[in-house]
């Protein structure tokens, strides 16, 4: 069975779409600014859920991060984009989705020269139950009070994304913008 080309919708420095590449090829040391978003999850007890990138992916392979990010294809609303790529990576049910970041953009390059090159609105929801990640997506994950992951990356930064470091950085104290359930 054929799988349909998955797309990323490419921006221009205003965040306006003006057309679109396949996801599979994007990523190179000269990739075109493209629309993302990155989800914090967080738990009933508040504790922010952290994943590990399974070791086959193209970018940071390995590297801890929020709970997950992904990629809107062209015309598809972005709660929509949110919603299916929790259900992917980790087997997960959102609850409301509250923007923390609705601004953020970031470019990026991983020790291989690839590159990431996104306007990337953050998100924030509660997981509906516990994951069930996707072994070609992450290779583990944790629950972790927002203190203790604010300290891992001022104290490793480099064992963590760039963007969720970038990410903590711009929240400051708001990490966790929900009231716990």
């Amino acid at each position: 069975m054929d799988h349909p080309v998955e797309l990323v919708v490419l921006v221009d420095d205003a965040g306006t779409p003006i057309g679109s590449h396949p996801k599979a090829t994007v990523h190179t040391t000269d990739t075109p600014l493209h629309l993302a978003f990155s989800c914090h999850v967080r738990n009933a007890a508040g504790d922010v859920l952290v994943s590990r990138r399974a070791l086959s992916k193209r970018t940071w392979p390995g590297v801890w991060t929020n709970a997950f990010c992904g990629h809107p294809g062209p015309g598809e609303d972005m709660e929509d984009a949110v919603r299916r790529r929790a259900r992917h990576e980790l087997g997960l049910e959102l609850g409301p989705l509250t923007p923390l970041l609705p601004d953020f953009r970031y470019r990026a390059v991983d020790a291989g020269g690839i590159v990431e090159h996104e306007v990337c609105p953050v998100f924030e929801a509660v997981a509906l139950g516990e994951p069930q990640p996707h072994p070609d997506e992450v290779s583990e994950v944790a629950w972790i009070a927002p203190a203790a992951l604010r300290a891992a990356t001022v104290a490793a930064p480099f064992a963590f994304s760039p963007w969720l470091v970038w990410q903590l950085e711009q929240l400051g104290s708001d990490l966790v913008a929900v009231e716990p359930a």
